[in-house]
């Protein structure tokens, strides 16, 4: 069956740098667009980058754009979430998601979700 399985989450300061991963079994990885969501406690999902199928293209949520990057390595159905200048804002829990027909910047069109990782950025 397919998996995302999201790491690299951590305890940061701010100021500081993590480095996300999704490592995706089970499709065809190239096949699709990937994304990166978080979600603080009671707050809804929000998107936070995406990638087309080929890396070529790449998204950014305002509030991350200059700060996050994300990349792909297709040879290792893997995908990436560079995260530098980190702010206790960027505190939540971050999903890794794969898009068969779409780039994954809303939740609507997702195929499938990580079980998540746990960011946590202190003052």
């Amino acid at each position: 069956q397919v998996q995302l399985v999201e790491s690299g989450g951590g305890l940061v300061q701010a100021g500081g740098s993590l480095r996300l991963s999704c490592a995706a079994s089970g499709l065809t990885f190239s096949n699709y667009a990937m994304g990166w969501f978080r979600q603080a406690p009671g707050k809804e999902r929000e998107f936070v980058a995406a990638i087309n199928w080929s890396g070529g293209r790449t998204y950014y949520a305002d509030s991350v754009k200059g700060r996050f990057s994300i990349s792909r390595d297709n040879a290792k159905n893997a995908m990436f979430l560079q995260m530098n200048s980190l702010k206790p804002e960027d505190t939540a829990v971050y999903y890794c998601a794969a898009a068969r027909n779409t780039i994954p910047v809303v939740t609507t069109g997702i195929n499938y979700w990580g079980q998540g990782t746990q960011v946590t950025v202190s003052s």
